[in-house]
């Protein structure tokens, strides 16, 4: 039988304990990628989707059997950087990404690199980015956050009894 969950001691300063919830927890992120290009490119959406789910496994620890990316091509006419459409009017890729994760289960660098890496790898695969594209990793409360119908402390608990 699988294990649904996935031990992640970190040393992520004052406030965490042995008996913080977060200590353990699934391992298991929501990611969204918004992009435009210059050129319509439907071909990106699974290389976008790899690479998001390979940086969650790489950077932060999450496991890819249970990550969930969703790949959205946005409008070149509809996105916007201080008034100017990058795609349409500078020739450049911008991206937005959005990953929820448990909080707790990351340090400070681990979602720096995160981030570093996102920006790299969508520039390797979007070519030449405007600078204005943006990483959010949203570290959200495990009684806030969940799949299956269980939040991600409800399986905290389950897995770690009295």
């Amino acid at each position: 039988m699988r294990s649904y969950l996935h031990s992640v001691p970190r040393s992520i300063g004052a406030g965490h304990d042995a008996a913080d919830p977060n200590e353990e927890t699934h391992p298991m992120p929501m990611i969204q990628v918004r992009y435009v290009t210059p050129a319509p490119r439907p071909e990106l959406r699974g290389a976008i989707a790899a690479l998001a789910a390979r940086l969650g496994r790489e950077c932060l620890s999450k496991d890819p059997g249970v990550t969930a990316v969703l790949v959205e091509p946005a409008d070149p006419q509809g996105w916007f950087v201080a008034g100017r459409r990058p795609a349409v009017e500078d020739g450049k890729a911008a991206f937005w990404l959005d990953i929820k994760i448990t909080a707790g289960t990351n340090t400070k660098g681990e979602t720096a690199a995160f981030v570093r890496a996102a920006f790299d790898g969508m520039a390797a695969l979007l070519g030449p980015l405007h600078e204005e594209s943006y990483v959010l990793v949203h570290a959200v409360d495990g009684d806030a956050y969940g799949y299956g119908g269980r939040t991600q402390n409800a399986r905290w608990a389950a897995a770690n009894p009295g």
